[in-house]
C-alpha cells in the first residue's frame, strides 16, 4: 500500500555561491518581489537535501515550483518540468539505493520566450513553494501516479445521484480487480460496485442523493477506489466530490440546481508580505475566512493554478471557483505548447473538485495586440478544454479595450471583461453604459465582469476624494458605484472584484508604493481590512455590522462634512460629540456632522452592532495623507496598448476635433476641470490629424504616454 512521506525539512538553498538552510515551502523573492529591491532576482537556484532508501516503487511529488524544474538523484538526471503552477510527478525507484541519496532540484524562473507568463501585473516568483512528498511502497500495479492527476480516478457526479468513474492503472492489470466504495459525510457506505482492472469507466448510483449545494449545503462524498490482487488491497486511493448542476443563461444569470444565483466573487493572488507565494495552510485558511466574512460566494483563483489546499478549502466551504491559466497578456505561437500542457495539467488534476465550475483559458490577452495565430491558438485551447471536460464550461477574461465585436468573444461559454472605468479610463458611470450597450450588441453572449477595482493604500486619505489619488476614500466611493451597477443587471451573472489582497508586483511603481497592486479590498499582510471590504459586506453578507469609514483618516478639516456608515442594518444611529442622527437606508448610510477642533468621538449603533473611531479636527492638513513629492500624479497602466483598433470608438487616429468635441471627452474634462471645450478659439483646430503628432512624441521618449492616451480613447464610442 503506498505511503506519503513529506520532506519539507532539511533542505541546503544555494543561490549565487551562497548556501543557507531552509525548510519548504520557500520562494526567494519574498522581498525583492515585492518592492524591497530596483529589481528582483530571476535566475536559477539549487535545493538540496538528503533522503533514504524507500519500499517498493518510489516517487517523487513536487505541488509547485516556479517556473522551470530539473531533478537529479545521486548525479543522476530524472527529468524537468515547465509549469511553475502545478504538481508533477517523476518516478525515482532505480535511482535510490542507499540512506545516503541526494536530490539535487534546480529551479530556474528567468525569463522564457517559451513559457507562460512572461508580461503579466503580478511577481513571478522563483522556489519550491509548495510541498515535497516521497510516495513510496507503491505496488508495480497501481492507480495511475504519472498521468498528470492527482489519484489516476476521475469522477463525474450527476444531481439525480449517478456517478460515473473512470480510473486508469499503471502496470500489470492481468488478474486484477478494481473496487469503488461511496461514503457519504457521515462516513456510510451508500454506493458500491467492481469490475476487472481494465475496465475504463463504471457507474455508481446513490439511492438518495444530497446535493452539493454552495454555501447553503456544501455537501461532500467520499469515492475510496481499490486494486485487488487475489481479493488483497494492494493501492487504495480517495477523493471527494459534490452532486450538482448549474448552467448559465444571457438573460436571467447562473443557476446552481436549478435555483438562481448570482455570483458574488472576488479575485485572488497566492502571495503575502514577506513571504511571497511561500504560503502554508494556515496562510490559506486565513485567506478563505476573510472571504467569508466579506460575504462572496464565488472567487476567481487568479491568474494560474492554485495550492491543491485551496481548492480543497472552496470545496468544503461551498465557493464556486473559475480556474485558469497563464496564458496572458501578450500571445505568442512559441508558447502554445506549453499553453496546451499547462490546460491539461489544470483540468486533470482539479477534475474532481465541485467547487470549479469554469475553465478559464486565457486573460487579457490582446493587451499586446492582435498577434499571429491569436484566434487559432485560442480556439486550440478551448477545444482542449471541451475534450478533457465535457461538464464544465470554458470561460477567458477579455482586456477593457477588446472591442465588443471581436472574434475573441465567440469562443468560449461564457465570457469576462475587466473593466476599470473610473480608473484607468473615464468615470466610474462608465461601467453603466458599457454594460447596457454590451448587452443590447451581443444579447446571447453570457457575460461577467472578471476584474475591476481601483488602487486604495491606507496612509492616504481625502476628504474630498478623486480619481487618481489613490486614497482610500475614492476606492471605497469607486466600489459603492459598482456594486450597484452590477447588482442590478439580472442579466450579468456575476463579477469579481479586482483583488481581495493587495499583491506583490515587482514591475509596479506607483502611489507611492513600489513593487504592489494596491487594489485589494484588504492589505497584503491582511491586516487591515479597507474601507471598500466594508461595502461589500453590507451589500453580500448576512452578519449584522456597522461601520464607519475613514477610520484610519484621523486628521480631518475642522467642520461641516460628511460621514459614511456601511451597514447591513436597516437603520443606523450615528452620535458625533454627542449630538445623535438615526437614518434609516439601504447599505450606505451618508451623515452630516461637524468635526470641532482637537479630538473627535464618533460611534454608529444599531441594535447590537457598534463602532466607534475617534478623529481630530485640525485646520492644517496632513501632508503624509497625500501622494509623496515625486509620486504619481496620474493613475499610470503597467501594459503597453493593443494594435487592435475598434474603428467604432476614439483612437490617435482620429483628428483632434473629432476627439475634443466628443460628448463623452467633453462631459470628462468639465467634470475634472472644470470648464467647456465648445469655444470658437478651438474650431479650426479641429481637422488636426493626431497620427503624425503621435509618431514623434514616440521618437521622443513618449510611447507610454501615448499608449495609454490611446487606451483611453478606445473605451470611448464616436458620435453616431
Amino acid at each position: 500500500m503506498r505511503k506519503i512521506t513529506n520532506i519539507n525539512q532539511g533542505w541546503d538553498f544555494t543561490k549565487d555561491g551562497i548556501t543557507q538552510k531552509i525548510s519548504l515551502p520557500h520562494t526567494w523573492n519574498g522581498l525583492d518581489g515585492q518592492g524591497a529591491e530596483e529589481t528582483y532576482y530571476r535566475g536559477r537556484c539549487v535545493y538540496e537535501r538528503v533522503i533514504p532508501s524507500f519500499e517498493g516503487r518510489v516517487y517523487l511529488e513536487i505541488n509547485g515550483a516556479n517556473t522551470v524544474c530539473e531533478v537529479f538523484i545521486n548525479g543522476v538526471y530524472i527529468g524537468s518540468h515547465e509549469n511553475g503552477y502545478s504538481m508533477f510527478r517523476f518516478e525515482i525507484t532505480d535511482f535510490i539505493n542507499s540512506d545516503m541519496n541526494v536530490i539535487r532540484i534546480i529551479v530556474d524562473n528567468s525569463e522564457n520566450e517559451y513559457l507562460y507568463p512572461q508580461m503579466a501585473d503580478f511577481t513571478f516568483y522563483g522556489g519550491i513553494y509548495r510541498d515535497v512528498n516521497i510516495i513510496s511502497d507503491v505496488d508495480r500495479s497501481h492507480f495511475s501516479l504519472l498521468d498528470m492527476s492527482r489519484s489516476g480516478i476521475y469522477i463525474t457526479p450527476k444531481a439525480d445521484g449517478r456517478v460515473f468513474v473512470k480510473s486508469y492503472v499503471e502496470g500489470s492489470s492481468k488478474g486484477l480487480t478494481k473496487e469503488f466504495i461511496i461514503t457519504d459525510a457521515q462516513g456510510n457506505e451508500v454506493a458500491k460496485t467492481s469490475a476487472d482492472a481494465d475496465t475504463e469507466a463504471v457507474k455508481l448510483l446513490i439511492e438518495e442523493p444530497v446535493l452539493w449545494n454552495g454555501m447553503k449545503n456544501p455537501y461532500l462524498y467520499t469515492m475510496t477506489a481499490r486494486l485487488l490482487r487475489d481479493g488483497e488491497v494492494i493501492d487504495e486511493v480517495s477523493e471527494r466530490f459534490g452532486l450538482r448542476e448549474f448552467r448559465f443563461d444571457s438573460e436571467k444569470g447562473f443557476f446552481l440546481n436549478g435555483e438562481h444565483l448570482k455570483l458574488k466573487g472576488v479575485s485572488r493572488h497566492q502571495d503575502r508580505e514577506d513571504i511571497g507565494n511561500a504560503l502554508t495552510a494556515a496562510e490559506h485558511k486565513e485567506d478563505i475566512e476573510i472571504i467569508k466574512e466579506v460575504g462572496a460566494n464565488s472567487i476567481r483563483l487568479a491568474h494560474y493554478q492554485h495550492d491543491e489546499k485551496f481548492y480543497k478549502m472552496c470545496d468544503e466551504e461551498g465557493f464556486l471557483v473559475w480556474a485558469e491559466i497563464p496564458v496572458i497578456s501578450k500571445f505568442s505561437k512559441k508558447k502554445q505548447d506549453q499553453a496546451k500542457f499547462m490546460l491539461e495539467e489544470l483540468i486533470r488534476q482539479n477534475y474532481n473538485h465541485p467547487s470549479i465550475y469554469c475553465w478559464s483559458i486565457e486573460n487579457e490577452i490582446s493587451i499586446a495586440g492582435a498577434a499571429s495565430g491569436l484566434i487559432s491558438g485560442i480556439s486550440e485551447l478551448n477545444n482542449i478544454a471541451h475534450c478533457l471536460d465535457s461538464t464544465r464550461p470554458t470561460a477567458c477574461a477579455q482586456v477593457t479595450f477588446c472591442p465588443i465585436s471581436s472574434k475573441l468573444n465567440e469562443i468560449t461559454d461564457i465570457l469576462g471583461y475587466n473593466q476599470y472605468f473610473g480608473w484607468y479610463v473615464q468615470t466610474v458611470d462608465g461601467i453603466d453604459k458599457w454594460l447596457d450597450d454590451f448587452h443590447e450588441k451581443k444579447p446571447n453572449i453570457k457575460l461577467c465582469i472578471s476584474e475591476y477595482g481601483a488602487e486604495g493604500i491606507t496612509t492616504l486619505h481625502s476628504a474630498q476624494p478623486v480619481q487618481g489619488d489613490y486614497s482610500e476614500e475614492y476606492q471605497a466611493y469607486y466600489h459603492e458605484h459598482y456594486i450597484k451597477a452590477l447588482t442590478e443587471r439580472e442579466w450579468l451573472w456575476g463579477s469579481y472584484v479586482w483583488n481581495m489582497f493587495d499583491f506583490g508586483s515587482a514591475k509596479r511603481n506607483e502611489g507611492g508604493v513600489r513593487g504592489r497592486n494596491n487594489k485589494g479590498l484588504v492589505t497584503i499582510d491582511r491586516k487591515i481590512k479597507k474601507d471598500s471590504f466594508y461595502v461589500y459586506k453590507a451589500f453580500w453578507s448576512d452578519e449584522k455590522f456597522v461601520h464607519i469609514a475613514g477610520e484610519r483618516f484621523v486628521d480631518r478639516p475642522v467642520g461641516a462634512q460628511k460621514i459614511k456608515v456601511y451597514s447591513n442594518c436597516e437603520s443606523v444611529t450615528l452620535t458625533v460629540n454627542g449630538e445623535k442622527t438615526e437614518l434609516s437606508g439601504d447599505k450606505i448610510f451618508e451623515f452630516d456632522a461637524v468635526i470641532n477642533q482637537g479630538e473627535n468621538v464618533i460611534t454608529a449603533v444599531s441594535g447590537d452592532c457598534t463602532h466607534e473611531i475617534k478623529v481630530n479636527g485640525t485646520d492644517v492638513p496632513n501632508p503624509s495623507y497625500k501622494l509623496p513629492e515625486g509620486g504619481e500624479t496620474f493613475v499610470r497602466n503597467w501594459f503597453g496598448a493593443g494594435d487592435e483598433i475598434d474603428p467604432a470608438r476614439l483612437s490617435l487616429n482620429d483628428s483632434l476635433g473629432e476627439i475634443i468635441f466628443n460628448p463623452e471627452v467633453q462631459k470628462l474634462i468639465k467634470n475634472h476641470v472644470g470648464i467647456s471645450l465648445d469655444m470658437p478659439v478651438l474650431k479650426p483646430l479641429g481637422k488636426l490629424p493626431l497620427k503624425p503628432i503621435s509618431k514623434i512624441a514616440s521618437k521622443l521618449g513618449a510611447e507610454n504616454y501615448i499608449s495609454l492616451a490611446n487606451q483611453f480613447l478606445q473605451t470611448i464610442e464616436k458620435e453616431k
